[in-house]
């Protein structure tokens, strides 16, 4: 028997250990095939079809594995992005590619793009054109930023049932004092700078004079760059009569909107996916007999990017983007998590790069997190290594601090900003816990004791020493101005305040050195690193590839984010119920000290859905449902 024993425990020994050996054998060949880099693609002649599903970004955002298999058949929760960095290079190389004879650009599911990348993938498209080649492009509906791309496409199609709107910068937002005051929740507001308005909506019913003042001159730039780019791009479109009089405009056409957007010259032909597949391979010289109907044959995006990689001669230039909001940790990238950019930081200042160029998208956030991102970057300044600020969309607030360590700083004549202020916000709970009977009292043997307390409330001690610290967090952020811009610090207070600027602004008040995109920082950084005609290579600092949520993305169907103009408007209507939540959240989370910029747009994948999000949302419109009866 006790042998019997004895070979019972030496056979389960042997299973375990054959268990755990397949295991790793399995997770070993799992890890080895998804790190595997794709083969170059093989680019065919013909078209080269850019399906730009979701949104344009600077940078992706890296989908948490765990989210992903949470939203299971959802597509709607996976942030749909492709980097303008990748089309813009995709279209410069098809126009100098004899296999490339025309580019074709499917719309149908843009969510948009910040102005700065617009213009930019504009002017790559300009250059196919400008090459002898066509460019089309095909939405089912248009909204802004689709009009502002289809401007630039020698054919724009669209949907016989959509159509093109053109609104304009601007809308409304959502302001909460009364909300918070019938919930008997105290916002506790704490700032520097008349123009920080992001704390308004918690203490305000409506926009105060000074929001209204920023907002419009910066709206009013916006709107005016927007118009010049479509208007120089396609002179023969009749903004004018679309943006003072839309419904005057529809109803000449009958309520068409395919037609008056024809006629207004913003689209040239009206058509079908099926139409418009057969017209890109009519000019491509494609045989399209195997292809369903409405499938655009040629070249792919990803195809073709992999078939072209980048080149990676001679010395490196580092290139770290600080894209979104900036928060403390580790998140991103498509959030600047302030630990993991100054971790990358830290690892590759003794990598051998010859420059740094900062990219910078961000409306700003965290104070603690934009400091110890700046740390990072001013110890490639005192190694004498040259450092270069590149603007996109934004770099307000946060985004400003961030940049200070550079000897130059290049934007957009239309990038937002500035916004140099200061704010923190605590919400307390203790008239809400009293209206249901629950009181707080007790002890303290100082005035600080058992704060801050946010069910009991805030000692006047405390509310102010935490505004004793917003004021110099914001004497520290003028300092840093200061030092950078060669001004006192009253000439930087008295531009600063939390007001937001365009790059053309922005440059007239000295906040900013010159403009130019990327490429222009980049070759500027060369020169400041004395490489002359050698040769470089922008290098990438901190990018990490996440293959198996790659993987799991690739498998998911097409976002279904496409539609007519009433299918964006019902998306429009989720992306507010989206913000709503996402502000609450905010407010709840109760962050410490904020640089952040209210103005500025949210980034168009900004409002993607994690999959607890929509699980609330969902149960917020059934409950909604269920109140009127329908």
């Amino acid at each position: 028997m006790i042998f019997a024993r004895k070979v019972w425990k030496l056979l389960v020994g042997i299973k375990d250990a054959l268990v755990l050996l397949f295991l790793l054998l399995f997770f070993s060949l799992l890890y080895a095939v998804l790190s595997m880099r794709p083969s170059p693609g093989i680019v065919t002649e013909g078209a080269l079809v850019l399906q730009l599903d979701g949104a344009i970004v600077e940078e992706t955002a890296q989908v948490d594995t765990f989210d992903l298999l949470l939203a299971q058949t959802s597509a709607s929760v996976l942030p749909q992005e492709v980097r303008a960095r990748d089309v813009e290079r995709a279209l410069r190389l098809a126009a100098r590619d004899d296999k490339i004879k025309l580019v074709a650009m499917d719309l149908s599911r843009f969510t948009g793009a910040g102005f700065v990348h617009l213009r930019n993938v504009g002017a790559a498209m300009d250059t196919v054109r400008a090459a002898g080649k066509p460019l089309l492009t095909y939405a089912d509906a248009y909204t802004d930023d689709g009009t502002q791309l289809a401007a630039h496409a020698s054919e724009a199609w669209v949907n016989p049932m959509g159509g093109a709107l053109v609104s304009g910068p601007g809308g409304q937002t959502l302001y909460f004092a009364t909300l918070l005051d019938k919930l008997k929740v105290t916002a506790h507001i704490f700032r520097v700078g008349t123009y920080k308005t992001f704390v308004e909506p918690f203490t305000r019913t409506g926009p105060s004079p000074e929001a209204i003042e920023a907002s419009t001159e910066l709206y009013k730039g916006l709107w005016q760059s927007w118009q010049a780019d479509v208007n120089k791009a396609r002179p023969r479109a009749n903004i004018a009569l679309v943006a003072t009089n839309p419904v005057g405009w529809v109803r000449s056409a009958g309520g068409d909107l395919a037609q008056a957007s024809r006629s207004a010259g913003l689209v040239d032909r009206i058509g079908t996916p099926t139409d418009f597949a057969v017209r890109v391979a009519e000019l491509s010289g494609t045989d399209t007999s195997g292809a369903s109907s409405g499938e655009l044959v040629g070249t792919q995006f990803a195809t073709y990017l992999a078939a072209n990689p980048q080149r990676k001669a001679g010395a490196a230039i580092g290139v770290v983007t600080i894209a979104g909001d900036i928060v403390d940790g580790e998140a991103g990238p498509g959030t600047a998590g302030g630990d993991r950019i100054a971790k990358a930081l830290d690892d590759a200042l003794d990598s051998g790069l010859k420059a740094l160029v900062v990219r910078i998208d961000s409306p700003g956030g965290s104070v603690l997190a934009s400091e110890r991102i700046r740390r990072s970057i001013e110890r490639y300044r005192q190694k004498g290594i040259p450092v270069v600020a590149s603007m996109g969309n934004l770099a307000a607030s946060g985004g400003y601090w961030v940049s200070t360590p550079a000897q130059y700083v290049f934007a957009d004549p239309a990038t937002i900003t500035g916004s140099i202020g200061v704010f923190g916000i605590l919400p307390t709970f203790e008239r809400a816990l009293s209206e249901i009977g629950v009181n707080s009292a007790g002890v303290r043997t100082t005035p600080l004791s058992g704060q801050p307390d946010l069910l009991g409330g805030l000692t006047p001690e405390v509310e102010q020493i935490v505004q004793l610290g917003v004021e110099n967090a914001y004497a520290k952020f003028l300092a840093l101005v200061s030092q950078a811009r060669n001004m006192t610090p009253e000439q930087v207070d008295a531009v600063a305040q939390g007001r937001v600027w365009t790059g053309a602004r922005a440059r007239e008040l000295g906040l900013v050195d010159g403009f130019g995109d990327l490429d222009a920082a980049l070759a500027y950084a060369a020169r400041q690193a004395k490489l002359g005609n050698g040769e470089w290579h922008a290098r990438d600092i901190g990018q990490t590839d996440d293959p198996l949520s790659a993987l799991l993305v690739q498998m998911r169907q097409r976002s279904d984010t496409g539609g007519d103009i009433a299918s964006l408007a019902a998306r429009r209507q989720r992306e507010q119920v989206t913000g709503l939540l996402a502000r609450a959240e905010w407010l709840l989370a109760g962050p410490g000290m904020q640089a952040m910029c209210l103005e500025c747009p949210a980034g168009p994948s900004a409002l993607a859905l994690r999959p607890s999000q929509e699980t609330l949302m969902s149960g917020l419109l059934l409950r909604a449902r269920a109140l009127l009866g329908g």
